[in-house]
């Protein structure tokens, strides 16, 4: 079940949304009692069996918890424990998730025929895991309590809108939320706005440039012009970002109405000057978690630069490997690791001089070029796989040329499109909104004028927002399925 189907938005949120308001708000254990049998139900209808491996990770992580804090209390360190804890997770994900890719690397290197597995992967297994090993590092930590109630750290795992694709909520945010929380209106009317926004982002833009991507992408790279080349690498930057700020978005909106507040995820990251500040701005909550829990003690930059480099180099192996059983994604984490280290060297200092619109031109380039990598699989029926061959055609190398009729076809039809998604990239409508709300909210001498500013505006953003849910339920009736590329890492 995704948020952008039909099932979802007409059958299984009204039915939630109905169940869980109709509980009073001093009932709050009710209120939980529905949020997690109903996130169990939107997790079961495409993973009835991983289920139970989520239950199994809930419950052993909750245990652990408790552990951990009696060790605590008694003198202890509570680090067995903790070690149980990490490895019980990290176990269930390198089974799961990289199992097949290991027995792949052995038996090329070993010349060896053992049987892949072929495991279906648990849609969401890389989010939820790294939320309970966040929990159980705290706990160890002494910056969290233990959860006392099951059903309380059930909700905190398993809580649907953010399950499948984040963002990864760590239990310090949630804790607050998990006993006691409100939905006011204007937390409803703030979450609907947000959840109508991201359904917008997902269907109108990222499922239309998705398209062109697929286009391009199954073409021979060996015969594509340049301009195809880079035409659609542009073109699943946008699908990348729009498809996974737009869920980060809905999710965001759906945790606000039920009273929840989820840490963003997104801020603008194609405005970025340097590659430092685009990890700043993309994945927030991934690069804070692999702040948190690994670079930082690993040392970070307390030892030196030379250990320095080497916890930036492990951090983003991590990062790429966290994203794909792939050599793909592993390069592709170096790849960031490279740029972050020279501009920590001396980069970052140089690009301070240089002219703002140089500095946007070297980022995108380094990060286009990086998605040519997290895209493209190695496949080893093809010299140097799909990576090399695509670059290839972007540097112009195969002598193809920069453009042909097809190319000049594909950006001429779709540049409506690719205008809406540039303006969709930056921050340009969120500040004319800001200008906007605030002329809206302004209480001047002539408060009958500011009052039939605040009710234009507000019928005006009304009305927007109907015609994005209109044409995004027109889109997903059309369209026969239209996953999120998240939920595969």
């Amino acid at each position: 079940m995704i948020f952008s189907s039909v099932l979802f938005l007409f059958r299984f949120l009204p039915v939630f949304i109905i169940c869980y308001f109709a509980v009073p708000q001093r009932m709050m254990r009710l209120k939980n009692i529905i949020l997690f049998l109903g996130s169990l139900i939107f997790y079961a209808w495409g993973e009835p069996v991983y289920v139970v491996l989520m239950l199994f990770s809930t419950l052993s992580d909750f245990i652990h918890g408790q552990r951990i804090e009696a060790c605590r209390a008694k003198g202890g360190s509570g680090k067995g424990w903790l070690i149980s804890s990490l490895l019980i997770n990290l176990l269930l994900l390198g089974f799961f998730k990289y199992a097949d890719f290991l027995i792949g690397v052995c038996n090329t290197l070993t010349g060896s025929r053992i049987p892949q597995l072929n495991l279906p992967l648990p849609i969401g297994i890389s989010f939820y895991t790294f939320q309970t090993m966040s929990y159980s590092v705290d706990v160890y930590r002494g910056e969290v309590k233990a959860q006392k109630n099951l059903l309380n750290f059930g909700v905190f795992v398993t809580m649907f809108p953010q399950l499948i694709a984040g963002p990864i909520v760590r239990y310090k945010t949630a804790e607050e939320f998990l006993g006691v929380r409100k939905s006011s209106a204007e937390d409803i009317a703030y979450g609907i706005r947000r959840f109508v926004l991201g359904l917008g982002k997902k269907v109108l833009f990222a499922n239309n440039v998705g398209m062109i991507w697929t286009q391009i992408a199954g073409m021979d790279f060996d015969r594509m012009t340049a301009g195809m080349a880079w035409l659609g690498i542009l073109a699943y930057a946008f699908q990348i970002y729009f498809d996974f700020s737009g869920y980060s978005d809905m999710a965001i909106g759906l945790g606000a109405i039920m009273g929840f507040r989820f840490p963003e995820n997104f801020n603008y990251p194609y405005i970025s000057r340097s590659i430092t500040e685009f990890w700043r701005r993309w994945h927030i909550s991934l690069g804070t978690w692999f702040k948190e829990y690994v670079y930082i003690p690993l040392g970070g930059n307390r030892k030196g630069i030379a250990r320095q480099i080497v916890n930036i180099l492990i951090v983003w192996a991590l990062t790429g490997i966290w994203h794909g059983a792939g050599w793909n994604f592993l390069l592709w984490g170096l790849w960031f690791a490279l740029f972050l280290i020279l501009e920590k060297a001396f980069l970052g200092k140089w690009l301070k001089r240089l002219p703002a619109v140089v500095c946007w031109l070297y980022s995108m380039l380094a990060v286009l070029i990086g998605w040519v990598l997290f895209a493209l699989e190695s496949d080893p029926s093809h010299p140097g796989g799909q990576i090399i061959p695509y670059l290839g055609a972007m540097l112009g190398i195969n002598g193809v040329g920069l453009a042909d009729r097809e190319t000049m076809y594909l950006l001429t039809t779709n540049l409506p499109l690719f205008v809406l998604l540039i303006l969709g990239a930056v921050p340009v409508w969120r500040n004319l909104l800001r200008i906007l709300r605030e002329r809206a909210e302004s209480t001047g001498e002539d408060r009958a004028e500011s009052g039939r500013v605040s009710l234009w505006f507000v019928l005006g953003e009304n009305i927007a927002l109907a015609v994005i849910f209109i044409l995004s339920v027109g889109y997903i009736v059309e369209a026969s399925f239209n996953p999120f590329l998240y939920f595969r890492f």
